[in-house]
């Protein structure tokens, strides 16, 4: 397939330049280079996304795995990733793929998938083909799948249509519209709250208060699960501030309370311990009625 793509959601500068609107960096986009996410490019004055469907990995996973408790526990669904993120968190667990990979789609792994580009009818057809061993649809996932917009609304639809769920594992950051355009075709998400303020949010390079309205707008449209990576030193003292806010949502909202493993910029870093992650749990149970502990 012709992996080159036209972008939505950005505006043309009389100098050639182009303001992205897809996520809250609004990033302005000199020609022949790329926004914060690195995969969406200004080619001669129009947004593209170059490598529209390359892939860095499809597997067939249980939905726990998302994680995903509380959405048709014990299934399996297809989860599809890509490459690139429009945050650089230096603790990132997937940062081969998200942080620090290579442009050539030549660059086959393993699975036989990562680096090719597959169309939104490959992905469907395989989704389809996984129904009998359990999948109920398609998890887009593994990198930020949001800065591929178009790749995941093009296969959403198509899902949709065969009867398939759709699944999004994010770090929530997308502008409203765009978020408020694709959550009809989204049947659960599982969005990562890195953190509860400013400052961490800043050292990440995102904004909290986008975040925020990611996870309320979505609450109200599909099911949402959160997670939230606990990283010793750093937002431990944040999982109250995280649980409360949720419940004055809604106290059914699952949190996932994750441990931190040394990893890419924070290789010099300590595990969390498993008491962090047990008492963390204990006081987010206090507002919230699904914590789930991953030690």
């Amino acid at each position: 397939m012709n992996s080159e793509h036209n972008a939505l959601y950005w505006n043309p500068s009389d100098d050639g330049s182009v303001r992205c609107g897809l996520c809250p960096h609004r990033c302005h986009i000199a020609k022949n280079t790329a926004g914060v996410c690195g995969v969406r490019e200004n080619r001669e004055g129009a947004l593209t996304i170059p490598y529209y469907g390359r892939v860095s990995s499809v597997a067939l996973d249980p939905i726990e795995k998302k994680p995903l408790h509380m959405f048709h526990p014990g299934a399996y669904i297809l989860s599809v990733g890509g490459f690139g993120c429009n945050l650089r968190c230096k603790f990132c667990q997937n940062y081969e793929i998200s942080l620090e990979y290579a442009k050539d789609s030549s660059n086959e792994r393993q699975d036989g998938y990562a680096g090719r580009c597959l169309s939104p009818e490959d992905i469907i057809e395989f989704a389809v083909r996984t129904k009998p061993q359990g999948n109920i649809g398609v998890a887009y996932t593994y990198n930020e799948p949001l800065i591929g917009y178009e790749f995941v609304c093009d296969s959403a639809k198509l899902a949709r249509a065969a009867g398939l769920c759709n699944v999004l594992v994010t770090n929530g950051y997308i502008s409203k519209e765009p978020l408020e355009q694709l959550l009809p075709l989204v049947d659960a998400m599982n969005i990562d709250l890195k953190g509860f303020s400013d400052g961490f949010y800043k050292k990440v390079g995102g904004a909290l208060a986008a975040v925020m309205e990611t996870i309320a707008l979505s609450h109200k449209s599909c099911h949402v699960e959160v997670t939230t990576l606990v990283i010793p030193g750093e937002n431990e003292d944040d999982i109250e501030g995280i649980a409360k806010w949720l419940a004055s949502i809604d106290p059914d909202i699952p949190l996932h309370l994750s441990r931190f493993f040394p990893r890419y910029k924070y290789s010099d870093k300590t595990p969390t311990p498993r008491d962090t992650i047990i008492r963390l749990r204990d006081t987010a149970k206090k507002y919230l009625r699904n914590v789930f502990a991953a030690y």
